[in-house]
């Protein structure tokens, strides 16, 4: 068994007012988990984009607009979103408070493809491995 300490684990400013840290990913070891949490300032959240895998949405704390293809909600705390692989999605704070989300996708690492080329679209990735030297 092993556990995870995320005491300290680091958070990273992924783009104006969201904050991120991430929880579990192939960077830990896991195989096909990558979890995170997002906190995001009202008006912000995640552009539009979309995984090749399946995602859970869950709103921790605050309110959030997600928006999945052309259909909209509004989701509060102990909600989620299933989203399903390969279909454009986002969300942002539509509250007056901080945004608390987690995120859980069905790989080891995020990956996304974004409107806005200028986003980071791979995160959390495995360590490489050392090349063996050839004999």
């Amino acid at each position: 068994m092993r556990i995870l300490d995320h005491e300290h684990d680091a958070c990273e400013e992924w783009r104006e007012g969201v904050t991120t840290r991430m929880r579990a990913s192939a960077i830990i070891g896991t195989a096909q988990l990558c979890l995170f949490e997002q906190w995001c300032t009202p008006g912000r959240g995640a552009p539009g984009h979309l995984h090749a895998v399946e995602e859970v949405l869950t709103v921790l704390s605050g309110q959030a607009e997600i928006w999945v293809e052309s259909e909209k909600a509004t989701v509060g705390p102990n909600q989620s979103v299933v989203i399903p692989a390969g279909r454009k999605h986002g969300f942002r704070n539509i509250g007056d408070t901080v945004l608390h989300v987690q995120a859980t996708l069905a790989a080891s690492s995020f990956e996304a493809s974004f409107d806005d080329p200028r986003e980071l679209s791979r995160r959390w990735l495995a360590p490489l491995e050392p090349v063996p030297a050839a004999h």
